[in-house]
């Protein structure tokens, strides 16, 4: 992998656990039927049922999201059987003790929300205006009243994303005071902790610093940027993973530079789709750099250099955080932080996952274009092919000569 090979480490939450989502093997664990399984292409024309008013053990939002992968049989079923069947794939990954761990987690939630005042209460509830800066919330507008069956869709979102690198998207998201009021909130929380004297979880298994924002209170704002500007863009330029599903979210702060975090080592995040945007404040170093995306059989493979492939698709990129400044990527998207050797970096991290993807890729039999490794092997298989086919061919050619 030149110099930046290095073992893998999966990031997880730190909320039920700190891991990645246990695999099907787990569903012995609970009491499930073992023939639950989705369609693996959804069923667009199908309208979800809306599942806020029940009593549900996961947010409403994903059985709507799961709905439009239920088998043809299960559709017509009364909305109850529905979020039964539902659960019962949720649960597969969700063993009793990791269900247990996710209530004691619960709890602590409720205490911190029940005891903190927060500092700037507007930035518990989405405004738009003040969030985001005009070019991206133009953008997102237009898409959104795009109609789906014209030709070249995602133009609105093509003219402010770039991507300097296969599957690294970079557009301006931001407004500087909506960034400069969410730092003074994560310092007064990170000074609330410290008064109160209070353990709180970090965001993942990677950061000694930071906070999750979902903790104390901002679950819902965040919710409505995965919901309805995350997912639009995901929909359109990350289809792969399942993008226009994305149906729950784990939302953080890092730090970084002195008496914080260092750097971040190589990993893949436990996410589908990661939208990872820089705070502030002033800094030197602290880049990001990617190595390519695999799949968990590939996740140690080789990054293939400039030298190697084709430079509109090499695997080694390195982005430089600028305040405001969004990037967008696959969770399966190899990367690091490199050291911040001076000043202080925020960045605010929201891990977007798809149930439906997450079902879906435990029985299909080989992982999809997405993993570069995966490319790679199929493309030689079939270049193996052509090769031995050819050769058959001459070997034919050659005794119909003789004969």
């Amino acid at each position: 992998m030149s110099s930046d090979r290095r073992e893998m480490t999966v990031v997880g939450d730190g909320t039920v656990g700190g891991g990645v989502t246990p695999p099907v093997k787990a569903a012995a664990e609970v009491t499930v039927m073992p023939d639950l399984r989705l369609r693996p292409n959804p069923n667009n024309e199908h309208r979800p049922d809306n599942y806020d008013d029940l009593q549900l053990e996961f947010s409403p939002c994903i059985f709507s999201s799961l709905e439009r992968y239920l088998p043809l049989n299960m559709l017509s079923s009364n909305r109850d059987d529905k979020a039964k069947f539902m659960s019962g794939i949720i649960l597969k990954y969700l063993p009793r003790e990791e269900r247990a761990r996710a209530k004691r987690h619960m709890e602590y939630k409720q205490k911190i929300i029940s005891n903190y005042q927060p500092l700037h209460k507007e930035l518990y509830t989405l405004d738009p205006t003040f969030f985001f800066v005009p070019s991206f919330l133009k953008a997102i507008n237009e898409e959104r009243l795009r109609d789906k069956k014209i030709e070249k869709k995602a133009t609105s979102l093509k003219s402010i994303i770039s991507e300097p690198s296969p599957g690294v998207l970079v557009f301006d998201m931001l407004q500087p005071k909506f960034c400069e009021m969410m730092l003074s909130e994560v310092e007064n929380f990170r000074k609330w902790v410290k008064e109160i004297k209070f353990r709180i979880v970090r965001p993942n298994t990677m950061s000694n610093y930071g906070a999750v924002l979902d903790d104390f209170g901002l679950d819902s704002m965040l919710e409505s940027i995965r919901e309805d500007f995350i997912r639009p863009i995901s929909e359109e330029l990350f289809p792969d993973v399942c993008g226009s599903t994305l149906d729950s979210h784990h939302g953080f702060v890092v730090e970084y530079g002195k008496d914080r975090d260092a750097d971040l080592g190589f990993h893949v995040d436990d996410s589908e789709v990661t939208l990872n945007v820089c705070l502030g404040k002033e800094f030197v170093g602290g880049e990001l750099y990617f190595r390519g995306t695999r799949c968990e059989k590939h996740v140690n493979t080789d990054t293939k250099s400039e030298t190697t492939i084709s430079s509109s698709k090499q695997e080694t990129f390195d982005y430089c955080h600028k305040p405001g400044q969004a990037v967008l990527h696959r969770g399966r998207h190899r990367h690091g932080a490199r050291a911040t050797t001076s000043g202080h970096r925020v960045n605010m991290i929201l891990w977007c996952r798809s149930s439906a993807f997450r079902e879906i890729k435990t029985y299909q039999k080989e992982f999809p274009d997405w993993c570069g490794q995966c490319l790679r092997e199929k493309k030689e298989r079939q270049r193996q092919t052509l090769a031995a086919r050819k050769k058959e061919l001459i070997r034919l050619e050659r005794e119909a000569e003789e004969v």
